[in-house]
């Protein structure tokens, strides 16, 4: 028997939340989001995707900065930066059905458990995007490299998943893939979330505290360096934590970063524009978590230290700005 089609709103029109939920409305899904910054222009002129297969438009999306506007959702699409999550206890019960889940597609390390808390945990799924993606305006999303997401359930330790937790994620992944999105399922979350931290503690801490592009750290023999020993560190952090990702991603990562097209990575955007960095979920939470299973991360906790305080600095002398 089919399953009912499910309803998704997207929390955030940024990078991801415009690139994934516009495909989702683009190939007839129903979609709404629930914006901040962009509802505006959405509203006026539609939400524009630059995709390397080609350009799409959404000439009507349904948007709101209400999440009493929207009908109630089964499927909540979390894709707004972490320092965001203290928004999540007034605005999940709002746009969900009373039985609705939260797909959690954030950067760091058990982010899941801010939606988890106010849900409860067979109410939320996970999931990392690997992908280049850009917000270059209100409304335009240009995506540029990659674009797969990795999703699991959620669960703590030790407990499993419920039956309806996977049927729910089987439908959202054959969902995205038909909505064109290079979506697939994982036994392990914790596995999919240590192997993006692989990428993204070493680019994105190493791009603000280098001010360099991707392209510009792997063209430096010290800084390609730098970057390899931190990739391999978390991934011995990652196996203190009792996942066990294989040496051989260490140099894959470099390589496929090496022939990536030249990218500011999310975290050095949000540093030249003012805005507050993801660094507790990407950096913080992965070192102290690497501390307590007797791990020391010492190249990773010094990076950690650096942006904390560049953080700091940062928003203490200049404006912020409005970000999805």
């Amino acid at each position: 028997m089919n399953q009912p089609q499910l309803r998704y709103t997207i929390l955030g029109s940024g990078a991801v939340g415009g690139l994934y939920g516009g495909r989702l409305a683009h190939a007839g899904f129903p979609v709404s989001f629930l914006a901040r910054s962009d509802a505006g222009a959405l509203r006026q002129a539609g939400l524009q995707v630059e995709t390397p297969t080609g350009a799409f438009h959404v000439a009507r999306p349904i948007v709101a900065t209400n999440p009493l506007e929207l009908a109630p959702a089964d499927v909540a699409v979390v894709t707004w930066k972490t320092v965001g999550n203290s928004q999540l206890a007034e605005i999940l019960p709002r746009v969900l059905k009373p039985n609705g889940l939260a797909l959690v597609l954030q950067n760091g390390l058990d982010v899941e458990a801010d939606a988890a808390a106010i849900l409860g945990d067979e109410r939320v799924l996970g999931g990392c995007c690997f992908l280049c993606c850009n917000r270059t305006a209100p409304g335009k999303i240009v995506h540029l490299d990659f674009g797969r997401i990795a999703m699991a359930t959620y669960s703590v330790p030790g407990t499993r998943a419920s039956h309806r937790q996977r049927a729910i994620l089987d439908q959202i992944t054959s969902d995205f893939v038909a909505a064109g999105i290079d979506a697939t399922m994982h036994d392990d979350l914790r596995w999919v979330r240590w192997r993006k931290l692989m990428w993204n503690i070493p680019f994105n801490g190493l791009s603000v505290a280098l001010n360099a592009s991707t392209d510009e750290i792997m063209k430096d023999a010290a800084s390609e360096a730098l970057a390899t020993t931190l990739c391999e560190e978390v991934r011995q952090a990652a196996g203190a934590c009792g996942v066990q990702l294989d040496p051989s991603l260490v140099p894959q990562l470099m390589d496929e970063t090496r022939r990536m097209v030249p990218y500011d990575s999310s975290m050095r955007l949000d540093y030249l524009h003012g805005r507050p960095m993801e660094v507790e979920t990407i950096l913080g939470r992965p070192v102290r978590a690497a501390q307590q299973a007797g791990f020391a991360a010492p190249r990773i906790e010094h990076l950690y230290l650096t942006m904390a305080y560049l953080d700091r600095h940062r928003r203490s002398t200049q404006p912020s700005s409005a970000s999805d």
